[in-house]
Order: C-alpha cells, then sequence, then structure tokens
C-alpha cells in the first residue's frame, strides 16, 4: 500500500542528539498529543497544536547539552513523566515543567544512553553499563567495546529485569545483573534498540534494531538464546539506522515499522500478521521521504489533527516536523484553478509577516554590528557552530564515507591529506569540487582540495579510498556562513591497514602466515598498537589477560586474526602483505617506545596463490571495463559515419547500448585498475622480503606480465622469480 503524507514543519529547537524526542500518551486514540523535545542547548521544550500554531506548554531554563529523553512512570500507568540525561545527571520533569528530579549518577563519562522502566533506571557512558533502582545502585557491567544504546525487556510481561545493550563491535549484550548472559551477533554496529509494537510483541521478547551501515532486524530474547526472526539488508546504500519507532500509520490494525536515517530518509515498513515484512522485495518500503538532515528521532501519533495520525521526526538541525495523513486542504476556483484554503492563506500571510520582521531585525543588528566594528574597544566575537561528523569504512566497496553536518548552511570544506587517497564521486553530493597542486615532497599534503557549496547545504557526504600500508591524518576545514568568517578543523586517521572491517569469525581453513611478537611490553602497550594498525578495535584496553579480534579486507576479502596478552602477540592472515605491513608498522611503535622486540614468522607458499585468486575475478573485470570503455569513441564514430550500428556484432552493440552506465561506472571508480596493479606488485615484494630478497628489479617483469594479464602466467612468474 503507498502511503501519501504531506510534510509540515512545526517547530524549530536547538541541534538535537539520538533519541531526544517523545510524544506524550492520551487518553483517546485520535486525541491530538503533546510534543517533548530536548536539544544541545539543554532546554527541555514542550508544546502542543492548537489551529495549526505550536503552542508552549513548557520550557525549561538552558544548561548542559541533553544526550537523551526517555519517558517514565509506575509499571501499568501512562507513561507521562519526561526524563532527560545531561553530562551524568538525570533529571525528571512532570507533563506540566515541574521539575521532580535531579540525580547524580557519578560517571566519569557523559551519559550517551538512556531507558527508564518503572522504578528502575538504565543509564551507559562509552563502556560503562549501569542499572539503579529509586536511584540506588543495583548493577555494573564493563563492555568490550563502545556502547551506543540500551533497551530493557518490559517487566510486567518476561516478569524479571533482561538489559540489552547494543554495542560498537556488532553484538547486542543481554545481561542477567551484572553479568553477560549471552551475545547477539549482527550484521552491523547496532546503533538504536526498541520494543517491537513497543511493548516487545506477544511474549515482550521481540527487539527490532538498526545498524550504522543502514540494515534492520527483528530478534527474539529468550531465556535459553536469540531467536533472528528476519534481517533487511541496505540494498539501496541509504544511511545509518539513528530512531526506530512501531506505529498503525496505515490504519490496517497492525503496527508498522518508522525508520529515521542519518541522511534524512524517512521509511515506513509495513509488517504482516507473523511480523515479516511484507514486502517481498527487502528494502522497498511502502512509504519514504529525504528530510534535509539527519532524523535522530522519530514518533507516530497524532498531533497536528484531531482523527488524522501522523509520523513526527526531529532532525539534527531542530526541526520537528510532521508527516501527516490528513489531506492538503485545496479548493477549486473559477475556471478549474486550485487555490488554497482561508486557513492556508492565513498561514501564509502570518509567515510572510515573520519574515519581514525578522529581515528587519537582521539589517538592524548588522547596522549595529558595523558601527560596533569601528570601535577600538569592539572584540569580534567567533561564532559558536556544531558539527555533527561521521568517518566509516563501507564495506560494499571498500571505500571510506565522511559525512558533515552542521546547524547552518555550509559555504566551503577544504580537505587536506598527508597521504596517497583516491576521491570518489558521490551522487548525492551537489557541490563543486576543486583540486589544488601539492608538492608531497616540500611539505608532505598529497591532496589539497575545495568543496564550495550551494546555498542552504548544510549536509555534506563525501567518499574517499586509501592504500593499506600508507597511513597518516586526513583533515577538514569546514567554514560555514556565519559572519565573522569562522571555520572548524576535524582530523580523521588513516590507520595502516584501513581498509579491514571487524568480523565475528574467519576461515581458518585457508592457507595462514603467521607472525609472532615477543617482548617486554605489557597488556595496555601492545593494545595500543592494534588501534594504531586497525579500525573498529575499542580504545579501550580490554578486561581479562588476553584478547582476540578477527578482520576481513573489505577490497580482497582477505582474512587476519589477532591474538595477544602480556608479552606476547600472534596475527594470522592469508595475505602476506597484511603481515608485512603489520611488521613493519609494529617494529617502528615498539622503537619509539625503546621496547626490544623479537620477531618470528611463518611464510605459507599457498596462500601467495590463494592470494591471487582472490584478486583475478576483480581484476579480470576491470580489464574487460577498461577495454569496453576504450572502444566506445570509435563504435559511436562508426555509428555516426554508417547511420546505423546494424552491421556490428552483438557484443560492440551491447557495449553502444550501455556506454552510459560503462562510462558511469569507469568515472566512479578511478585508478581501480591501478590500485590492484599496485597490491600485485607488493604481493610480489613482500613474499620476497620475509626470504631477504629484493626483487624490485624484476617489477618491470611483472607490469609486462599484467600488461597482458593471464592467471596462469602471472602464478607461474611468481613462483619461478
Amino acid at each position: 500500500m503507498e502511503l501519501n503524507l504531506n510534510h509540515v514543519d512545526y517547530l524549530q529547537v536547538g541541534v538535537t542528539s539520538q533519541k531526544t524526542m517523545k510524544l506524550l500518551p492520551t487518553v483517546g486514540r485520535k486525541a491530538t498529543q503533546k510534543v517533548v523535545v530536548a536539544d544541545y542547548d539543554g532546554v527541555v521544550t514542550c508544546f502542543g497544536m492548537k489551529k495549526g500554531e505550536a503552542v508552549p506548554v513548557f520550557r525549561s531554563l538552558p544548561g548542559q547539552k541533553i544526550s537523551r529523553l526517555e519517558l517514565g512512570g509506575a509499571l501499568g500507568t501512562p507513561q507521562e513523566k519526561i526524563f532527560v540525561s545531561s553530562g551524568s545527571e538525570v533529571r525528571g520533569y512532570t507533563k506540566k515543567g515541574k521539575q521532580f528530579l535531579t540525580f547524580e549518577a557519578n560517571l566519569t563519562e557523559s551519559i550517551n544512553a538512556m531507558h527508564v522502566s518503572g522504578a528502575d533506571l538504565f543509564v551507559c557512558a562509552s563502556y560503562i553499563y549501569n542499572h539503579y533502582c529509586d536511584c540506588k545502585d543495583q548493577d555494573y557491567y564493563l563492555s568490550g567495546d563502545k556502547i551506543n544504546d540500551v533497551l530493557c525487556l518490559p517487566v510486567e510481561t518476561v516478569g524479571r529485569i533482561v538489559p540489552i545493550l547494543a554495542c560498537q563491535d556488532r553484538v547486542l549484550r543481554v545481561l542477567q545483573g551484572s553479568d553477560l548472559q549471552y551475545d547477539v551477533e549482527v550484521p552491523g554496529p547496532p546503533t538504536v534498540l526498541e520494543l517491537l509494537n513497543r511493548d516487545g510483541g506477544k511474549g515482550g521478547e521481540e527487539v527490532v534494531y538498526g545498524t550504522a551501515d543502514g540494515k534492520l532486524g527483528l530478534v527474539q530474547i529468550t531465556k535459553s538464546g536469540p531467536i533472528t526472526s528476519w534481517e533487511l539488508d541496505n540494498e539501496k546504500k541509504k544511511g545509518g539506522v539513528l530512531c526506530i519507532d512501531t506505529f498503525d500509520i496505515v490504519g490496517d490494525g497492525v503496527k508498522d515499522i518508522l525508520v529515521g536515517r542519518d541522511d534524512g530518509t524517512v521509511e515506513v515498513y509495513g509488517l504482516d500478521s507473523s511480523n515479516e515484512p511484507v514486502l517481498p522485495i527487502y528494502g522497498t518500503p511502502s512509504f519514504c521521504l529525504k528530510l534535509n538532515s539527519s532524523v535522530t528521532s522519530i514518533q507516530g501519533g497524532c498531533v497536528g489533527k484531531d482523527m488524522y495520525d501522523e509520523v513526527l521526526t526531529a532532525t539534527y538541525t531542530g526541526w520537528v516536523s510532521g508527516l501527516a495523513t490528513e489531506p492538503q486542504q485545496m479548493v477549486a476556483g473559477p475556471g478549474d484553478e486550485i487555490k488554497m484554503s482561508r486557513e492556508t492563506q492565513g498561514k501564509v500571510a502570518a509567515l510572510r509577516a515573520e519574515l519581514e520582521q525578522l529581515q528587519v531585525k537582521v539589517l538592524q543588528g548588522r547596522e549595529k554590528y558595523q558601527q560596533s566594528s569601528q570601535s577600538n574597544t569592539a572584540v569580534s566575537a567567533v561564532p559558536v557552530f556544531s558539527i555533527n561528523d561521521k568517518f566509516t569504512l563501507c564495506q560494499d566497496d571498500a571505500s571510506y564515507s565522511l559525512t558533515l553536518e552542521v546547524q547552518t548552511a555550509i559555504d566551503n570544506l577544504l580537505l587536506q591529506s598527508d597521504v596517497p587517497i583516491d576521491l570518489l564521486d558521490v551522487d548525492k553530493n551537489s557541490a563543486v569540487v576543486s583540486f589544488s597542486e601539492c608538492d608531497s615532497e616540500s611539505n608532505g599534503n598529497f591532496l589539497l582540495a575545495t568543496y564550495r557549496c550551494q546555498a542552504n547545504t548544510t549536509r555534506l557526504e563525501l567518499k574517499v579510498r586509501s592504500i593499506e600500508g600508507q597511513y597518516g591524518t586526513l583533515q577538514a576545514y569546514v567554514t560555514p556562513r556565519l559572519q565573522p568568517k569562522t571555520c572548524q578543523v576535524r582530523q580523521y586517521q588513516i590507520k595502516p591497514l584501513s581498509l579491514h572491517q571487524r568480523t565475528h569469525a574467519i576461515d581458518q581453513e585457508r592457507p595462514m602466515n603467521t607472525l609472532r611478537l615477543t617482548g617486554q611490553f605489557s597488556f595496555a602497550e601492545i593494545h595500543s598498537w592494534v588501534v594504531f594498525c586497525l579500525p573498529e578495535v575499542p580504545e579501550k584496553t580490554p578486561a581479562g589477560d588476553n584478547i582476540t579480534f578477527y578482520f576481513q579486507n573489505t577490497f580482497l576479502g582477505t582474512h587476519l586474526e589477532a591474538t595477544y596478552c602480556k608479552g606476547e602477540a600472534n596475527f594470522k592472515s592469508d595475505n602476506i602483505s597484511t603481515i608485512c605491513i603489520l611488521k613493519d608498522v609494529l617494529s617502528k611503535e615498539a622503537t619509539k617506545r625503546k621496547i626490544n622486540l623479537n620477531i618470528s614468522y611463518e611464510v605459507n607458499e599457498d596462500s601467495v596463490s590463494h592470494t591471487l585468486q582472490m584478486i583475478h575475478p576483480k581484476l579480470e573485470y576491470q580489464l574487460i571495463l577498461a577495454k569496453k570503455v576504450q572502444l566506445i569513441d570509435a563504435l559511436k564514430e562508426l555509428q555516426v559515419h554508417e547511420g546505423n550500428a546494424d552491421f556490428l556484432i552483438p557484443e560492440y552493440c551491447s557495449i553502444l547500448d550501455e556506454s552510459a552506465q560503462l562510462l558511469e561506472e569507469y568515472k566512479k571508480q578511478p585508478a581501480h585498475l591501478e590500485r590492484l596493479y599496485g597490491m600485485i606488485t607488493d604481493l610480489f615484494i613482500d613474499k620476497f622480503k620475509f626470504k631477504g630478497q629484493n626483487v624490485k628489479t624484476k617489477v618491470s617483469q611483472l607490469l609486462a606480465i599484467l600488461n597482458n594479464y593471464e592467471l596462469d602466467s602471472l602464478m607461474e612468474f611468481f613462483s619461478e622469480a
């Protein structure tokens, strides 16, 4: 079923965090509900709608940034008490705005996730989970990786307290008291958890989760273990999931799943009676809309008008908007002209008047600023602005996605890198890019690129691809359209094994090369070296005496296992280049700290041919693509000269038909072929480096073989050299 929802803006507050907007419950099913929203300014705002206008109920005083907002109350009663977390403090407000609770959790870090259930309060800092009952400490847990969200199954249904932590290492941790009951492996880093139907379904055990790479799933948390009901892949490469709600927006008696993503996408997924997605093609929603900013909160309810349900959203930039089922009121005039209703005309007139007043205020403020700036005692204040940034590795195309979002319009962005990286085309990006010449030898710059943004661009998405073994820093200089001109710098580390991604397990049957390090280093020191080398490793030293991490190379699909403890580290990989990079980088890090390392390694000869076979399909595809692209111009010229292309063989006809797609694909992947050639060359050099042989003089012969590529001749050259 296609939904017809109309977008309407209600109110703008300050910049908002994830899950900081809720709808207060009402007695009647279709009565309008009050909206409560909290922002970075520390302000809690509650408002309702009356005659199309937002009418404030209460507004708290400014304070420290609010990271979460939850509703609570006694079990079995309407959940209408408002709880907010700010720093390490939790405050409670009644629906009228009276503050009834101030609770200091005494955490060393700020609270970034919170859940309220009756008298129980669950709060999480980066790695620490705490459970309080009536503000008294009950349970504590130290997580192995960063906690993104926390949830508790409904106590009145399951009869016990079951907290669930969504952790960055692609795991949901189910707790029992202060102990880990079991892990639930999920396909991506989980960012948000919600109870299905807001009550956990029939048995109260069903939980919907969303991941940073845009996947959705439903899992049943039973006493004995998890049961995965379904998983939705992110086939259309939409943004990461930030918020989820379940609400019957279609009105068919079955609750739908409402999803808000960090690229501004709002989706409504239908469910059938067995809670499976209704549509056979996963990821095809019954409704989809794109907003201009990250959707930080989403709720289903009735806000604008009695009897009309809607999807309410809050965005990073502070806009609280509704997607209403109420049809737009348009009336037909003489000559069948469509005219706005009187109510809408009144709204437009009021908005125009407000806009004129604001323009006058801006002019007055500008004149006052110009006059004061000429004074000798005047000090120019630098405007403060927030940046919401994300630098993540995309598994599908082995590239890094850099997303920058500012509360005001971006004027320009300067990218600077001291390591070689490729900038990839992004369809969503409308900014104009220009490159400056770099002298990497004198100033260490490998990339200088400027993005000039169009008016009202508050969000910018870029894609870069790094080369493993080359590590350094990527810097983004963000300049918004503010006066006086000011700029913020953000830094992102390009790690030595930057294209590796954490995974739950690896194939132990592959031919593995091993690297073993021993020496006088502590567990914390070897962990800091692994953090320096590999992405997605928690910065905090793990609890216990040893740890094992598994990784997969997103570009080639090769595997890596890292196991280490105090005084010893073992690394296993089916790619000899991965082992070589680790050996070089870890040796440098140990030398910096004046630690003597004993290094031993075992090279499996079969691993080289295994890696070449993994590269083969990618290289063959790129060579065929390059040949097809080279033929396009000549074939088009023949077509123009002859008047048609009927005389061409079917293969050439298909190249002409698909020319636009072929050129677009070739443009999207610059230097892809050179990248693969570079990997094969590194593999060749690294194979013989472990044997103490320098084969750089034979690289020209290798390149000659690659120019007339055949897998058998390449493998023969590797074995004979």
